[in-house]
């Protein structure tokens, strides 16, 4: 093997590695959940952190992933992704479509089939109950 193809490699099981499991690099999910929300330094670290200890709260034993840069619940499939932006902390639920809302939660990808997503920015207040309720029932497609 030439040393470029060995660098290719060790590139990609690096890669696929980061997207396959809850480790990036060695760097167990949870502690990269954690620096991502230190080094926000502002509110988006903290509605991050809130919306962390609601989903553990809603789904007992959800799994933290790290993937696609990003934190990722999962509990039998993903529940849900934490994405931050400049000015807005998305959830976005990749089966959100099919997942009933009555409190009106989603507010962005709406025009999909498939996914929603709720954005939050700087001063809303969370419908914890509401948003628990969300969180368990996509959990619960996941395992229909």
């Amino acid at each position: 093997m030439t040393k470029t193809t060995a660098a290719k490699t060790s590139k990609t099981t690096k890669t696929t590695k980061a997207k396959a499991g809850s480790k990036e690099g060695g760097v167990p999910a949870s502690q990269l959940i954690d620096e991502k929300i230190a080094n926000l330094n502002d509110w988006r670290g903290e509605m991050l952190a809130r919306l962390r200890a609601l989903i553990k709260q809603a789904v007992p034993g959800v799994v933290e992933e790290w993937k696609w840069s990003v934190p990722v619940w999962s509990h039998g499939g993903i529940i849900c992704t934490g994405e931050t932006y400049k000015s807005a902390v998305k959830m976005t639920f990749p089966k959100g479509a099919k997942v009933e809302d009555p409190s009106g939660l989603f507010n962005s990808s709406l025009e999909g089939n498939v996914r929603r997503a709720i954005d939050f920015h700087e001063g809303d207040e969370i419908d914890e109950k509401a948003l628990k309720a969300l969180v368990r029932a996509a959990a619960a497609l996941n395992k229909s």
